[in-house]
Order: structure tokens, then C-alpha cells, then sequence
């Protein structure tokens, strides 16, 4: 995937929009904020403001040292164009915000003046200037990562009303970070047991749909995935990609088809072994004829289409083994060049329930790669080749 970065360095003045849906700009501000244009001192013309992932925690009581040094910045173009591009101020926003905030203050303390003035002179868009680092960058903690300011002295406190907003980059930046440095393990282990990165990119999949707060939470999050991986199964990221940053591949993300346990108990106690039979004759991507047991429908797959197990219960650094052990018994695997074992081609091991990110990948990987009677998932052909750490 690349990032289409240019649109998002923003050198010179532009103006800036949000639509309301639940987010009029008048009205999508932390609270204290919309008194602060009474609280600069006078003849304040301009306000200045940027963003940073600190070195260090605030939090006095806690640890103060960070989990990572660096982070990967990524999510502001998202933004700017959803929130804050084009026209932001009409005056039926402005009544709005004028009723609701004398509700919720019990006095007019809003700054309607302010916005009618916006409204007048630059027909509803926000005279500010926004600059930033490549999206997509790397940047050690403690770096200016984007910087606010004003551009009209009368607007000087529109600066850090748009913070609100803003400051939500805080989670596409905590996702993208993450799976870097689950990456980065990945990489690692990938390297010392089969000497290359093949289908490094496709080593850790998206399953956070269902647990996530809401679907634009979900669609920015499985973005900021899609920076460092290609497997999803959260979609919503997808569109995300294709309409806010564009891409030269047709899609950004992949993944295959997949039971859960409604598709396999559906079949009854007595005959999981149909389910399975029929799922496999569901999705071939071979030539499958009648007649064939469950074990040549499972053999006749090719690498690009093979059968992957998710086991879904238990410790996942006992079930994986467990699962490797009892595959490698009915599949015999082969050795690779630097002595791991490998399944066949045809089958593989996805592990993707109770694991605990970067402590379970590194352990679980450990743990494989000391024991040379277990069968070592492989790095040859697919998204899903070796089991996943998410």
C-alpha cells in the first residue's frame, strides 16, 4: 500500500470544514474551550499549537518510561478530510450551537460573534494552517508530529478549538504503532527460521470488528493496521484507504473464507466431519470430485488455496503446539534449510483467540522454535501460512 503523503503536508494556508452530523464544528469542542476565546489576554492576534507523543507518561503513579520510543504517525489526512475541509460554518449551525451552549452554561457565553465573522469573511471555512510530517513516518517520541495556527488575528482562538478533533489521531497512531512492533517480531522470528520475509506482510490479520466501539472507530483502526499489514477481516478499514488516501492496488487488504462455530455446530454433535467436507467443497479453488475422503479433499488443495485450522479454546501458547503436533502426525512436513519443520503447503495454523500481542507473539514463537520435534509453520505462499499473534 502507499499513502498518497502529499495531500497531507499542508505548507500554506487552507481552509478547513467539519459537517455536522454530531459534529458541527461550532458544537465539537471540548467544553471549557468554547469560553476561551474570553480568557487570552487582550490584543492576542495569533495562537500557535502542536502535537506530540510525549517521552514520557504524566501520570505520576505510574511508570513514566513509554512502551515505545518511536511511533508511527498516521491518520491526520483521515481527518482533515472528513472534519475539517471545505465549508464548516452556516448560520444554522451557529443558532444551534448558540441554543445548545446557553442550555448547557445557563448564559451566553458563546462565541457567536467569532463564527459569524468566519461565516461573513471566508464563507464558513476556518482560516487555519495546518503542517505535518509524511504520514506514514517513524518518528522517536518527543518530535513535533503536526502544527496549528491561525491565520486571521480576529480568529486567534480558533487554534485550539479544532484540538478536540485533532487530538483523536491518537488512536490511528496507537494501532499503526503496535503493529509495527508486532511486526517487527514477526520479522525477527520470520527470519530465523526460514531465512527470509516472504508473506511478512500477511503474518498478522485484523479480527477486531466485533470488538471495537463503532464503525468509524472500526474503519480507522483496521487502517492504521493496513499501514503495516495486508490481512483484515475488518473491512471498514478498506473503505477507509480507498476514499481518504488512495491506493495503486485495487484493494488494500485480503483475506479468505472462514467458519465459526454456528457454520460447524449447525451440523450436529454426530457429523462435524460433514461440516467440515462441505465447507472444503464450498471453497476449493481445485478441481474436487465425488467420491473423495476428507484427507484428499484436504491434500488436492493448492499453496494458494490451502485449509487453515483455527483452534479457538485453551492457553494459545499449549494449543498451537497441540494443534501443530496432531497435523504433523496425519501431514507429514518437511524440513527447510534451516532445520524447522514445515507443514505442507496445503494446510496451515491460524491462531487468533485470547492471545495478548507482542508477549504471546514472542513467546509462542519461542517456544516453537526450541522444540525441533514440533512442525514450524512455514513462510512459502499465503495470508495465512503460519499461525497469527494479534
Amino acid at each position: 500500500m502507499r499513502l498518497n503523503v502529499n495531500k497531507i503536508i499542508l505548507s500554506t494556508l487552507i481552509w478547513l470544514s467539519a459537517r455536522w452530523v454530531a459534529d458541527t464544528s461550532p458544537l465539537c469542542a471540548f467544553v471549557p474551550q468554547v469560553t476561551h476565546y474570553k480568557q487570552y489576554p487582550p490584543n492576542t492576534s495569533k495562537v500557535y499549537s502542536y502535537f506530540e507523543c510525549r517521552e514520557t507518561r504524566t501520570e505520576p503513579t505510574k511508570n513514566r518510561k513509554v512502551k515505545y520510543d518511536k511511533t508511527v504517525f498516521y491518520g491526520l489526512q483521515y481527518i482533515l478530510h472528513k472534519y475539517l475541509k471545505g465549508k464548516v460554518v452556516t448560520p444554522e449551525k451557529i443558532q444551534e450551537a448558540k441554543e445548545v451552549y446557553r442550555e448547557h452554561f445557563q448564559d451566553d457565553v458563546f462565541n457567536e460573534k467569532g463564527w459569524n465573522y468566519i461565516l461573513e469573511k471566508y464563507d464558513g471555512h476556518l482560516p487555519i494552517e495546518i503542517k505535518a510530517v509524511p504520514e506514514g513516518s517513524v518518528i522517536p517520541r518527543g518530535n513535533v508530529l503536526f502544527t496549528v495556527e491561525s491565520t486571521d488575528p480576529e480568529c486567534y482562538w480558533l487554534t485550539n478549538w479544532v484540538e478536540t478533533i485533532l487530538v483523536q489521531i491518537w488512536y490511528p497512531i496507537t494501532v499503526a504503532t503496535n503493529s509495527r512492533e508486532q511486526k517487527k517480531i514477526l520479522a525477527k522470528f520470520l527470519l530465523e527460521t526460514s531465512g527470509n520475509l516472504t508473506g511478512l506482510e500477511l503474518k498478522l490479520h485484523d479480527f477486531g470488528y466485533r470488538g471495537v466501539s463503532s464503525q468509524e472507530t472500526a474503519g480507522i483502526g483496521a487502517s492504521a493496521h493496513l499501514v503495516n499489514f495486508k490481512g483484515t477481516d475488518t473491512v471498514a478499514g478498506i473503505g477507509v484507504i480507498k476514499k481518504y488516501y488512495g491506493t495503486k492496488d485495487p484493494v488494500p487488504g485480503f483475506s479468505v473464507p472462514a467458519a465459526e462455530h454456528s457454520t460447524i455446530t449447525a451440523w450436529g454433535k454426530d457429523h462435524e466431519k460433514d461440516a467440515f467436507e462441505h465447507i472444503i467443497k464450498q471453497f476449493p479453488n481445485v478441481p474436487v470430485s465425488g467420491g473423495e475422503d476428507l484427507r484428499s479433499l484436504i491434500v488436492s488443495r493448492s499453496a494458494d488455496a490451502p485449509l487453515v485450522v483455527r483452534p479457538d479454546s485453551g492457553d494459545p501458547l499449549d494449543t498451537v503446539l497441540k494443534v501443530l503436533e496432531i497435523l504433523g502426525k496425519k501431514f507429514p512436513p518437511t524440513e527447510n534449510s534451516l532445520g524447522y519443520r514445515v507443514l505442507p503447503p496445503y494446510i496451515r495454523v491460524i491462531q487468533g483467540d485470547g492471545t495478548v500481542g507482542v508477549c504471546v507473539g514472542v513467546g509462542c514463537f519461542k517456544r516453537l522454535r526450541v522444540q525441533p520435534d514440533l512442525n514450524q509453520p512455514a513462510s512459502t505462499h499465503t495470508p495465512t501460512e503460519a499461525f497469527l499473534i494479534y
